[in-house]
């Protein structure tokens, strides 16, 4: 009765619809949920496959599965990642799939990059507040008054993190200054692994830090907008010459650092090299300019430089919250991209409406086969 009922719907409505023998039964599943997942050798993508069937967990687990088809086949990941994920020890899952070689680029705001190192040289002097939303103002100002930078639930240890590192970069940036030489923003902050200038903070686990995976795999990194951090902001203070510069100390070249544009030239280069040979997949991690920035190399490739073939991204998954309205770019699902010529039609797309910090560890957990 079920299949008369399918056979009147019209080729392209059938072609969205799926059919099988009730949610979560798995491949050849049977017995109960425990004993199915205590038989597997992947235990948590076997809980997965049991129990994420539906709505935001479902296309969870679904782009997990496109995901790990993609990389088995060949393909490369891009992952960008936005908000304060670094604060929030993304570093924990995505540095292992760093080491592991699921992850090819990463594109991070500015914020996010220097966390990581934040993590690495202060993890102990973080606290929490999971109550955050009954704080009053005159609360969040106690907090200020104390020195504690609240993001979300977490307080960032600005005088144990940024105040340690901010010496060591400014000797950097002033030795770039006396011998003409000019970097990207990742590049001075390499250094600081490279020269043994931070050590990990006694209470850190260095494989945590996806910076420092980065690093020691030597994968590239890209940072938009580096001026929108708090060590951009103090970059910016040492190149300001104005009325309003008080108590002398040095001032910078501003074009020792390398700018956002030469990150997206650089982007060029790296993305029709890596095409050659491999699709190239696009997992973002929440909005922003983090992954704005690097899915137009496409588009721009084809459409500002003319570049007569140009392979498109293979597949787009988003994990965010931000609703697809007022002209949200990060919250525009992947059709609108197609209007944008950023994927093709035939580019897997997948949004999942839900936070990072709970969508992303199923599919890290699911790419790293646990």
């Amino acid at each position: 009765m079920q299949k008369t009922k399918f056979s009147r719907l019209s080729p392209g409505l059938k072609k969205h619809i799926v059919i099988h023998n009730g949610a979560g039964a798995g491949k050849g599943a049977s017995g109960t949920l425990g004993a199915y997942v205590a038989k597997s050798k992947t235990p948590v993508s076997a809980f997965a496959e049991r129990t994420l069937n539906h709505c935001n967990g479902g296309a969870t687990y679904q782009a997990a599965l496109w995901l790990k088809n993609h990389l088995d086949r060949g393909g490369k990941l891009a992952v960008t990642i936005a908000g304060a994920l670094s604060s929030f020890q993304v570093g924990v899952m995505l540095a292992e799939l760093i080491r592991k070689n699921k992850v090819h680029l990463i594109s991070a705001t500015a914020a996010n990059h220097e966390e990581s190192y934040y993590r690495y040289v202060a993890h102990s002097h973080y606290a929490y507040i999971p109550r955050y939303t009954e704080l009053t103002p005159e609360q969040e100002a106690e907090l200020r008054d104390a020195g504690l930078r609240r993001i979300t639930d977490t307080f960032l240890p600005e005088d144990e993190s940024v105040r340690i590192m901010e010496p060591h970069l400014l000797k950097m940036w002033q030795q770039a200054q006396k011998k003409g030489e000019r970097y990207f923003p990742h590049e001075y902050f390499r250094r600081l692994f490279k020269e043994k200038l931070i050590k990990p903070d006694p209470a850190a686990n260095e494989n945590d830090c996806w910076a420092y995976a980065a690093y020691k795999k030597n994968i590239p990194v890209v940072i938009p907008g580096f001026e929108d951090s708090t060590m951009g902001n103090i970059f910016a203070s040492y190149t300001y010459s104005g009325k309003y510069r008080t108590g002398g100390g040095p001032v910078l070249d501003q074009n020792i650092m390398k700018s956002g544009l030469e990150y997206f030239t650089y982007m060029y280069d790296w993305y029709m090299e890596t095409a050659k040979n491999h699709s190239i997949a696009f997992l973002q991690l929440g909005g922003g300019i983090a992954a704005d920035f690097p899915i137009c190399i496409v588009p721009s490739l084809k459409h500002d430089l003319q570049f007569p073939k140009v392979r498109d991204w293979a597949g787009f998954i988003e994990i965010g919250s931000s609703p697809m309205s007022y002209g949200s770019y990060s919250g525009a699902g992947g059709k609108e991209k197609i209007t944008w010529d950023k994927l093709s039609t035939k580019s897997y797309y997948q949004i999942i409406q839900s936070d990072v910090t709970v969508a992303f560890p199923w599919i890290a957990a699911v790419l790293l086969g646990l």
